[in-house]
């Protein structure tokens, strides 16, 4: 019959045991067993018809020490990891709701004018009631997930995972040298994109080895999108996974990351290694874009983009614009063997939704200064020339009058120069 320890473990607490032989039983195979047996039953003396030492008693004690070190290293590390994995699952669920928020709101935008829809062959309209309870039952969904933590920052290896937009806050940590130097990696969940771009020179300054990005549940909806990269200092990898970033789904968005972040020379792309011929399907593609965008942007525009030290490469550029767009590809190479980026391809860059919106805002209070101004020029210039109407009208009534005036004043001239001299004396007084 085999016996396990537990089978055993009673005999710990009768005080008279002294004596215990389990050879020949599966259990004394186990290297843990004479420790586990000497710890938990300290009265005994003789173990297998062998005498117990007190060496052995110290180094069951000690084995036993560990032994619970162990387990309660292998428990924090269970609870850890299930605080992380209901953390991640938090974070996920919000970033669900906000998703659906957004979607919500764009469809009631859609039908905001409150248009009929057909429910059984007969018109319902929407009400603004309706749209603001399911408003309310997200908000009330997302209060009740935010009891658990609703970012998470974790460092594996040389890898820096972000999860939630709270997490981009960790770049304002002081990070020791030594962690910053280790991350090659920087993984954004569970974050939009946008929210990214703000913090992406704080993250080329924090961890000024990071080569690789990737990027899931980050809402990369489009192409122009790739052009916030080009502020980094250096990448060599870029994972973007398809959950949560449409712009995959777009056949050439791997050329145009190419053609776009050409002066970083990427190694791969979503795990693919980038050869020579995608590079050069890259410029055939998308080369002309760069020449039209920076030919048809203002000399001023072009020149605002640029530091001193790239200004005289556009005027350069601005002396060859007679020479055919191909020279493209000889100028990308160029770039990319000096590490620069091409002046052409800076003019494409990426304007977040909140940067759109105060440059909107911007335009449209100078468009209302402008025409508040424009306004007030005209009501000026039809009052002046209201005026003008009015005197020419006048005018003839009032030059007679005038006339008529003068020569009545002057008719009697000794009256006329006595009155000019008091009213010379008067003035000096």
């Amino acid at each position: 019959m085999e016996i396990s320890f537990e089978d055993i473990l009673c005999l710990a607490d009768s005080s008279s045991l002294s004596d215990i032989t389990l050879d020949g039983n599966p259990i004394a195979q186990e290297t843990w067993y004479k420790h586990t047996v000497l710890h938990h039953m300290m009265q005994l003396r003789q173990l297998d018809m062998k005498r117990i030492t007190e060496e052995e008693r110290r180094m069951a004690s000690v084995a036993a020490r560990k032994e619970e070190e162990r387990k309660r290293e292998s428990h924090k590390q269970t609870l850890l990891k299930e605080k992380k994995r209901l953390t991640i699952s938090n974070i996920a669920r919000q970033w669900e709701i906000q998703q659906n928020r957004i979607a919500l709101v764009a469809s009631l935008n859609q039908d905001k004018d409150n248009e009929p829809c057909q429910i059984n062959g007969s018109a319902a309209y929407v009400f603004p009631e309706e749209s603001r309870s399911l408003d309310t039952i997200l908000n009330s969904a997302v209060q009740g997930l935010s009891v658990l933590d609703s970012h998470l920052v974790e460092v594996e290896g040389d890898t820096l995972c972000l999860y939630g937009a709270g997490a981009l806050e960790c770049l304002d940590r002081n990070w020791s040298v030594q962690t910053a130097g280790i991350i090659v990696t920087v993984s954004f969940m569970f974050i939009e994109f946008d929210e990214i771009v703000q913090v992406l020179t704080k993250l080329k300054i924090k961890f000024p080895n990071s080569v690789h990005l990737k990027f899931k549940e980050t809402n990369l909806v489009t192409l122009q999108q790739f052009n916030a990269l080009a502020q980094m200092h250096h990448i060599e990898q870029l994972t973007v996974d398809p959950q949560g970033n449409p712009v995959v789904n777009f056949t050439l968005w791997k050329y145009y990351v190419l053609f776009r972040l050409n002066h970083f020379n990427l190694q791969k792309i979503n795990g693919v290694k980038v050869t020579e011929n995608d590079i050069v399907m890259a410029e055939r593609l998308f080369g002309v874009l760069a020449y039209v965008a920076s030919s048809e942007l203002p000399h001023y525009r072009m020149l605002s983009l640029f530091g001193e030290s790239r200004r005289k490469q556009f005027h350069c550029l601005l002396e060859g614009k007679g020479k055919k767009p191909g020279i493209g590809s000889e100028e990308s190479c160029d770039n990319r063997r000096n590490g620069g980026e091409s002046t052409t391809r800076a003019t494409l860059n990426y304007m977040t939704k909140d940067f759109h919106m105060e440059k909107l805002e911007e335009i449209k209070e100078r468009k209302t200064f402008c025409q508040t101004y424009v306004e007030n020029l005209v009501k000026e210039a039809a009052d002046i020339n209201m005026k003008n109407e009015s005197l020419q009208k006048l005018w003839p009534q009032m030059f007679i009058e005038l006339v008529r005036d003068a020569v009545i004043e002057i008719r009697n001239k000794n009256s006329y120069m006595k009155l000019c001299l008091q009213r010379i004396t008067d003035q000096k007084q």
